[in-house]
């Protein structure tokens, strides 16, 4: 079987491929990379490299050729229509190119009522892809729990944790967690040829308390809860680029829907994911 990961070169592409090697041989597997320029370290390593366009059918056609299997990974665009066109282009050149089977990565805020900003695409990704024809499998990712730690410094210096999710719990999966999933879904065809449609999460979810206590415990620092409005966290980080994006994606939050809890990540691979605990116990 050949394997084609998009996007490998982004923070969960590059675990993807690591973990896909796990199962694989590295001569099964194709990478897909937007920049040429970052694809020297898998070349380099071994892997195939193709160049992807998501807005160039032809050249995706090209990429995809001898694939079995697709692993795709979208663009980080905020737009849904964009979201949405780049996924169209790659079911057409799938079809050109004769690939039969994807595991499409998506994410926890894919209900009708979700005001995240990108939940219009997620919500038309498996109506979209069950009438496709194709064997496929949705992987949905809850938040990332990688982003946190990084994000330590910050709130230390706060003394608190300030998203606007009032009382509720959110999901968290570590990247790492999530790349081991995928690439058991995309070499075990028992996990990927129903129309799978699995949730990726911890155990459990975690309330701001919760969560501000365990990062109190892992760096010795107090970090309490002290919630800013969605409108001010959009103006806390509207420099960084993604402050509107970001506060919808907390105010869905905080209407209690990015709060499922599943076992799927055990049933895909039979052990338990990483807790937040652990996770940023060793990697603070």
């Amino acid at each position: 079987m050949k394997y084609m990961i998009t996007g490998a070169t982004g923070h969960l592409g590059q675990h993807v491929v690591q973990e896909l090697s796990k199962l694989t041989t590295r001569k099964n597997i194709r990478v897909g990379v937007h920049n040429p320029a970052k694809a020297k370290k898998f070349t380099e390593a071994g892997y195939e490299v193709a160049a992807v366009d998501y807005n160039d059918v032809d050249l995706m056609v090209e990429a995809f050729k001898g694939i079995d299997v697709l692993i795709y990974i979208p663009s980080i665009t905020y737009l849904v229509k964009d979201r949405i066109d780049e996924f169209e282009n790659s079911l057409a050149a799938m079809v050109k190119a004769g690939v039969e089977n994807i595991v499409d990565i998506s994410f926890i805020a894919d209900q009708f009522n979700n005001p995240f900003q990108m939940a219009g695409y997620y919500a038309y990704l498996p109506a979209r892809l069950a009438s496709t024809g194709l064997r496929y499998a949705i992987v949905k990712n809850s938040l990332y729990a990688d982003p946190l730690v990084p994000y330590l410094p910050e709130l230390i210096e706060r003394h608190n944790v300030i998203y606007p999710v009032g009382d509720q719990a959110m999901s968290f999966i570590s990247r790492q967690d999530s790349a081991e999933a995928i690439a058991n879904v995309a070499t075990k065809p028992y996990l990927r040829d129903k129309g799978q449609n699995y949730l990726l999460t911890m155990s459990k979810n975690y309330t701001m308390p919760e969560l501000s206590y365990i990062m109190s415990k892992v760096t010795g620092q107090e970090i309490g809860y002290d919630p800013v409005t969605v409108k001010k966290f959009a103006e806390i980080y509207e420099a960084e680029g993604d402050g509107d994006e970001l506060a919808s994606m907390y105010q869905a939050a905080a209407l209690g829907l990015m709060n499922a809890v599943t076992d799927d990540f055990a049933h895909i691979t039979g052990h338990q994911p990483t807790n937040m605990e652990k996770f940023l116990t060793e990697n603070y």
